[in-house]
């Protein structure tokens, strides 16, 4: 693992984020570099722009490529977008010996059974996370390795996703000249970038505001809980700055970033913010409390969602570990005294430190907004497993491309056979025809097969 390169590529409503690091001795990711472009091709985390995506893509990932001197080929990916869900499902598997100790293959094969469950038409699984084991009679077990039993019941979070919008990514991607090494759930990328093994085991609630979504995952006793996607982020903000105020998008956004509050009370109710008027017009001034009043409406509400997940997940009452904020809309300034007035729940703001050496420059500008792409880097994994993960995923159409170039050449193939036959004797012709026919049956029933298993 160690001084191997692994690449984040975070595909944003708002930026694309590339990030480039590699694990040092002590465990930690050293970060070698970071590009980040404008997103203009995704709307609430989706692909809408396939072309202008993948333009978004090959900017981060150049600059990426630049300032880490690293020729990047392969990305851990993130998804997320209001078509994820998350439910709940359980497996169950019956072992032939209670001599044999329990082993990851057995986990291994009730996710693989998990997998095969049937979902809404037009999805598919992107994560089957298993949360706890029950071995024979005894339950609750996290981890039931180096037991000994016959009868496993397994609880799995099952989240999934559109497979229209899931091949839209490896297409993007596959476009931009890389290869998906991993897919994973935006906040839980984010959850492992800024969360604590102490708050994940005590009970807490990440919650990622990003331009387009609000993601949540819920962490109790170590295990995911719950998971869920907001359709509203920092972009819907923004909108509001603009007609609230009658601006331009472009100095809604400046006024946000760089003046905005997240709390009535924490501002200069007589101060005021000039901004340039449009050609022609006197610039324009724009009071400092009208611009909070705006934005602490629209986040109240973003955060009236937040908890309401938070209650219907059924943990409300057992985290410890309060809330945790981060992305772009956590750097709103005094959110933290904003959720902890609106939720009663304590707060933090979640930067993407914790597992990151700040051996290089560009560690020390990490921020909240990066901790998605920081949190993919986590998700690291061996390559080899990488690429059968990515052989996995494939969907359907794409195989299927595959398939028709394999049959184009199968024909091809028969086709000079042919003439090379015809060139001999008969006897020697039907002998050697009826071989290759046989053969090629053979492979071409072995690639379907082979197909058919990666498709389920």
């Amino acid at each position: 693992m160690k001084n191997e390169i692994i690449v984040g590529l975070d595909i944003g409503t708002t930026k694309i984020a590339c990030i480039v690091g590699r694990y040092d001795e002590h465990g930690k990711v050293e970060i070698l570099g970071i590009g980040k472009s404008e997103s203009v091709g995704v709307q609430r985390g989706v692909v809408v722009n396939i072309d202008r995506t993948v333009e978004s893509i090959k900017k981060a990932v150049s600059q990426a490529s630049e300032k880490s001197n690293v020729d990047i080929k392969i990305v851990n990916v993130g998804i997320a977008g209001q078509h994820i869900r998350s439910t709940q499902h359980q497996a169950t598997r019956t072992r032939s010996s209670m001599d044999e100790e329990i082993s990851q293959v057995d986990i291994d094969i009730m996710s693989q059974d998990i997998r095969r469950i049937p979902v809404a038409p037009g999805e598919d699984i992107i994560h089957a996370l298993p949360q706890d084991f029950t071995v024979d009679q005894e339950s609750g077990i996290k981890d039931p390795i180096g037991m000994a039993g016959i009868r496993m019941k397994a609880n799995f979070h099952v989240i999934t996703g559109q497979i229209s919008q899931i091949n839209n990514i490896y297409r993007c991607v596959r476009k931009a000249g890389l290869e998906v090494a991993k897919l994973t759930l935006e906040p839980l990328a984010s959850s492992a970038a800024v969360l604590t093994d102490e708050e994940m085991e005590a009970g807490v609630a990440l919650v990622d505001i990003g331009g387009g979504t609000t993601d949540i995952a819920i962490f109790h006793d170590g295990i995911i809980r719950h998971t869920a996607v907001i359709p509203f982020g920092g972009n819907i903000i923004t909108e509001d700055i603009r007609n609230g105020c009658y601006i331009l998008p472009k100095y809604a956004e400046v006024l946000k970033v760089n003046h905005g509050f997240a709390l009535e009370e924490a501002v200069n109710q007589n101060a005021v913010i000039a901004i340039p008027g449009l050609a022609g017009h006197p610039r324009r001034e724009i009071s400092t409390l009208r611009l909070t009043q705006i934005i602490q409406a629209r986040m109240e509400e973003i955060l009236d969602y937040v908890h309401g997940e938070i209650v219907s997940s059924g943990f409300s009452k057992q985290l410890i570990g309060g809330i945790v904020m981060t992305g772009g809309g956590a750097q709103l300034r005094h959110m933290k005294q904003l959720v902890e007035y609106h939720t009663g729940m304590h707060c933090r703001v979640g930067y993407p430190h914790f597992h990151v050496s700040s051996s290089k420059d560009d560690a020390t500008k990490l921020t909240p907004i990066l901790s998605t792409g920081v949190g993919l880097l986590m998700t690291y994994e061996n390559n080899e497993v990488q690429r059968n993960l990515f052989q996995e995923t494939v969907s359907a159409p794409l195989i299927e491309e595959v398939v028709e170039e394999i049959k184009v050449e199968m024909n091809d193939v028969q086709t000079e056979t042919k003439v090379e036959l015809e060139e001999t004797n008969s006897s020697v012709k039907a002998k050697k025809k009826g071989s290759i026919m046989v053969s090629l049956d053979w492979l071409r029933q072995k690639l379907e097969n082979q197909f058919k298993d990666n498709i389920e």
